[in-house]
C-alpha cells in the first residue's frame, strides 16, 4: 500500500512540475482509510484521492450512484474547456449587463408584470439545491478540517482533498449555479423593484472568481463553496416564504443580512490567512486569486454592512420620526 501511495504522489508531483501549475509544492494530503478500500484514482493528473460516501458507508447509502460516480469521467474535459474558454463567464456578464439595462428600459413605460407564483417556485427551487449542496460538500470540509486541521486544509492539493467524485461534483455544481443565480435579477427587472449595485456587482464577480478559482484549483474554494451552499439555503428559503406571504414574524430580514456579513467575513479570514501561507510556506493558492478574493470579500462586507446600516439602524430612525 505504502509503495503504490508514494508511486501515486510521485506522478502527481512530476506532472505539476510539468505543468507549471503549482510547479515545487508537495503533496500534503494523505488517504486516511489505511485499508485503501475507498481510495480512488482521479482522471485529472492521476491524482489519488478518498471518496467520502465510501469512507463513511452509513452516509454514502444517502448517495445516488451518479453521485458516487461524481466527475471521474469527465473532469479531464471540463477542466480544459473552461481553461482554455475564459471569454465563457466575461461574454456572460456583458450580456447579463446588457440585459438589465435593456430590461430596465423596456419596463420603464409599463406596468410590472406578476410573477410572484414563478418568483416562489425559483427560490424554493435554489433553497432546495443549495441545501442539498451543503449536505454534501459541508461533509468534506469537516472531514479534511478533522484529519489535516486548518492550515492544511487551506494549502492541500484540491484534486486529492476534495477529489474528483461526489463531493466535486456537488462543487462543479456550485460553479454552474452562479450562471442560473443571475436569473434573480430577472424578477427584479419585471417586477420593477429597485436594482442594488451590491445585486448585480456580487453576480458578476462570484461568476468570475469561481470560474478562474475552479480552473487554477484553489483549495480554499472548497470553504467558500461550504459557506455559500448554507447561506443561500437559508436565503432562498426566506425569499420563498415571502413570495407566498408565509414568512414567520420571528424570521427577519435582519437575520439574512447578519448571516451574509458574517460570510464575507469569513470570506477575508480564509483569504488573509491563505496569503500568510503562500508566503511564509508555499502553497497551492495562486496569490492572484488570493489578492481578487481578498478585494471581492472586503468589498462585498462593506457594502452588506452599508445596507444594514442605511436599510435597519438609520432607515428604522427616519421612520420612527
Amino acid at each position: 500500500m505504502a509503495t503504490m501511495m508514494e508511486s501515486l504522489f510521485s506522478d502527481v508531483n512530476s506532472t505539476l512540475a510539468n505543468t507549471g501549475l503549482h510547479a515545487n509544492i508537495k503533496m500534503v494530503w494523505y488517504p486516511v482509510d489505511e485499508a485503501g478500500e475507498c481510495l480512488r484514482v482521479g482522471q485529472k493528473a492521476s491524482a489519488p484521492y478518498e471518496e467520502l460516501s465510501c469512507l463513511y458507508p452509513t452516509y454514502g447509502m444517502t448517495y445516488f450512484e451518479w453521485e458516487k460516480r461524481g466527475m471521474t469521467e469527465l473532469h479531464e474535459q471540463i477542466w480544459d474547456f473552461m481553461r482554455h474558454n475564459p471569454w465563457v463567464p466575461y461574454v456572460t456578464c456583458v450580456l447579463y449587463g446588457l440585459a438589465i439595462v435593456l430590461g430596465q428600459k423596456y419596463f420603464a413605460n409599463r406596468p410590472p408584470l406578476n410573477w410572484r407564483k414563478a418568483l416562489a417556485a425559483w427560490n424554493l427551487g435554489l433553497a432546495i439545491f443549495s441545501f442539498a449542496g451543503f449536505t454534501r460538500t459541508a461533509p468534506q470540509l469537516a472531514h479534511n478540517l478533522y484529519h489535516y486541521g486548518w492550515e492544511n486544509t487551506l494549502d492541500s492539493y484540491p484534486l486529492s482533498a476534495v477529489g474528483q467524485g461526489s463531493s466535486c461534483l456537488w462543487v462543479f455544481a456550485f460553479i454552474l449555479s452562479k450562471f442560473v443565480e443571475l436569473i434573480d435579477t430577472m424578477f427584479i427587472v419585471v417586477h420593477k423593484k429597485k436594482l442594488l449595485f451590491l445585486h448585480w456587482y456580487h453576480h458578476i464577480t462570484v461568476l468570475l472568481f469561481c470560474w478562474h478559482s475552479w480552473v487554477t484549483y484553489q483549495p480554499m474554494g472548497l470553504i467558500f463553496c461550504v459557506v455559500n451552499y448554507g447561506v443561500h439555503s437559508i436565503m432562498y428559503f426566506y425569499y420563498y416564504l415571502m413570495a407566498v406571504k408565509r414568512k414567520p414574524k420571528w424570521f427577519n430580514p435582519q437575520i439574512i443580512t447578519v448571516v451574509q456579513i458574517l460570510q464575507m467575513v469569513v470570506g477575508v479570514r480564509v483569504c488573509t490567512q491563505s496569503w500568510h501561507l503562500a508566503k511564509h510556506r508555499g502553497s497551492f493558492v495562486d496569490k492572484r486569486v488570493i489578492v481578487a478574493g481578498l478585494v471581492m470579500y472586503a468589498s462585498y462586507l462593506a457594502l452588506f454592512m452599508q445596507f444594514f446600516v442605511n436599510r435597519y439602524l438609520v432607515g428604522k430612525k427616519v421612520k420612527s420620526s
